[in-house]
């Protein structure tokens, strides 16, 4: 019995939230602002509708406040994170997983015909790993216990 793991694409479907986004023209300041807001730790950087860079707490904690800068004065643009990792909707979970481990980021945007469609966090995949795990054994479970069920026959 073999697994069949979700796409980005379906996973989104299920955990469908903004796309939080600021430009890289904005202050940091804004940024943090929405980012107080909207509860999240990093924001996409989007210049139109291209993605052009990610922005995280990390980002604005190395390159802002230890640098003695000041997030008023601070534009995106200098301190975001430029080398983006995305995926396609067709990626599988477990592919998504593994690009975020390697890459050691939280958080992957997802990408279709040069437009983001989502964001994928580590938490809403390995949520999605769960519940499949967790259906996989009562399948298993199931079919253990249809096996094992006493017939009543002869040998």
């Amino acid at each position: 019995m073999k697994k069949e793991r979700k796409t980005a694409r379906q996973i989104l479907s299920v955990n469908t939230r903004e796309v939080i986004s600021v430009g890289p023209d904005d202050t940091v300041l804004a940024a943090l602002h929405l980012m107080a807001d909207k509860d999240v730790t990093t924001v996409l950087v989007l210049q139109g509708s291209d993605l052009v860079g990610v922005l995280s707490q990390r980002d604005y904690a190395r390159k802002v406040e230890v640098l003695g800068r000041d997030a008023a004065n601070t534009r995106v643009g200098e301190i975001m994170t430029t080398q983006v990792f995305y995926v396609t909707p067709e990626h599988t979970c477990d592919a998504c997983l593994g690009l975020m481990h390697t890459k050691r980021i939280r958080h992957l945007p997802v990408i279709e015909s040069g437009r983001v469609i989502g964001v994928l966090s580590n938490s809403d995949l390995l949520e999605e790993l769960f519940q499949e795990d967790e259906n996989f054994i009562r399948l298993l479970e199931h079919d253990m216990l249809y096996l094992t069920i006493d017939t009543g026959g002869a040998y």
